[in-house]
């Protein structure tokens, strides 16, 4: 009897430590990392009507901007101001899981009204990790301080 008694105590051990580790596989929603400037991003090359080769970007400077990266393990949100204020992503939201919308929001830092901010203008850019109720095979929402960005199929 012992070792029954044994038995479903290791195996009771056993499911719950598989529960805390496929909880840690889980992405969170806190920024992965945050940075001044902008992602590096493998551009798309193309060719021209006369068969010349040009690069293709679909981020456009001074626009907010998003891209997948590692193979879409990562959504990198580039913002544009402040150097000293800059637009920060401190949160990721599933406001549409995938199916339904594949659509997310970024929660950003808020700062006091009176925090004097440079009149810069240069890029933010932060990291999150894909939260696991979207993909990349739907084009992705992002909504962004009351912008949308489409982020096209990975």
């Amino acid at each position: 009897m012992a070792s029954t008694s044994l038995r479903r105590a290791a195996l009771a051990g056993a499911a719950l430590a598989s529960v805390f580790l496929l909880a840690a596989c889980a992405p969170g929603t806190s920024p992965a990392e945050s940075y001044a400037g902008e992602p590096e991003v493998e551009h798309v090359v193309a060719e021209d009507e006369e068969g010349a080769a040009e690069e293709e970007s679909h981020a456009v400077e001074g626009e907010t901007s998003a891209v997948w990266l590692q193979q879409g393990g990562q959504l990198a949100i580039t913002t544009w101001g402040s150097s000293t204020c800059p637009v920060v992503g401190t949160d990721i939201r599933v406001v549409e899981p995938r199916g339904e919308g594949n659509t997310v929001e970024i929660v950003t830092k808020e700062y006091a009204e009176d925090q004097v901010c440079t009149m810069d203008f240069v890029p933010y850019t932060t990291v999150f990790w894909t939260p696991l109720d979207v993909t990349t095979t739907e084009p992705l929402t992002v909504r962004i301080q009351g912008e949308e960005i489409e982020v096209p199929i990975k």
